[in-house]
Order: structure tokens, then C-alpha cells, then sequence
């Protein structure tokens, strides 16, 4: 249970991967550049009290996975991961000015998959196991 973010009203644990690229797959998050990358994503993270479980900044795209409070949504953290390190990289770095001159650094979009402890199918032998003697079953809800 030490994995869950706890508070007085709930308990939860809710981690997803995300993936994004650079603008055309241009390759040029390589070396201070690359590094400078993961220490901003680093940051922001750590500001949104979002934990790293697993991080690769490749050369032309980035792989979270992260564990994330409730209270946060997934497209205002990309949003900011996305947004922060496109600033700070193009004001940091000069050359990727002349690469992207619209200041657009991350393609447009992303992509964003939930991962756990448990499968779709171990909740639903949870809830038939839990389900008794139904008295009413409407749809996919069973009524005790």
C-alpha cells in the first residue's frame, strides 16, 4: 500500500505512459541539449507533484512513465511538460531557433496510455465475485 498517494478522503494510484516527439522527428535532442531536456521535464514534474517511475529522452521523442495526483488532469501536464521545455530549450540552445523558427519545438499532439497494478480482467472477476445474489442487474450494473 506504500505505493498510493493517500489523503483523509481517498487513496489512489494512477500512473500513465506518455510519449511525444520533436516537430518533423528532427533528432536533436543529443547531448546538453538532451540532458537539459530531462532536467526541465524533471522540474515541472516535480513542481505538479508528479513522480518519475521512467524516463528516456531519445533523440527525436521522450517516454514518461509517471504517477499522477487525482486533482491532475494528463493534457494540462503534457501542456506544461510540453510547453515549459520548448521554451526554455529554444531560449537555452540558439540553434534549434534556426531549425524551428516558428517556435513550435514538439510536434503537434501526444500520446498517453494507463498502466497499473491490475487488469480490466481482475476488476471484473472483483466485481462478479462481489456481486451476491443480485436483486436487479440493468446494463453492466448489478444492484445488491
Amino acid at each position: 500500500m506504500s505505493d498510493y498517494r493517500k489523503n483523509s478522503h481517498s487513496i489512489t494510484g494512477l500512473s500513465c505512459h506518455l510519449v511525444w516527439a520533436t516537430k518533423y522527428r528532427y533528432s536533436v535532442l543529443k547531448g546538453d541539449v538532451q540532458t537539459r531536456c530531462r532536467d526541465v521535464l524533471v522540474q515541472v514534474c516535480d513542481s505538479e507533484d508528479v513522480r518519475i517511475l521512467k524516463g528516456v529522452v531519445s533523440k527525436d521523442h521522450v517516454h514518461m512513465h509517471i504517477e499522477y495526483p487525482p486533482s491532475l488532469s494528463i493534457s494540462v501536464l503534457v501542456k506544461k511538460l510540453k510547453g515549459r521545455s520548448s521554451r526554455l530549450l529554444q531560449r537555452e540552445f540558439p540553434v534549434l531557433a534556426k531549425k524551428y523558427w516558428g517556435r513550435h519545438f514538439w510536434a503537434v499532439g501526444y500520446g498517453a496510455w494507463s498502466t497499473g497494478k491490475i487488469t480490466d480482467e481482475m476488476v471484473q472477476e472483483y466485481l462478479e465475485h462481489h456481486k451476491g445474489k443480485p436483486n436487479s442487474k440493468k446494463g453492466n450494473w448489478i444492484l445488491e
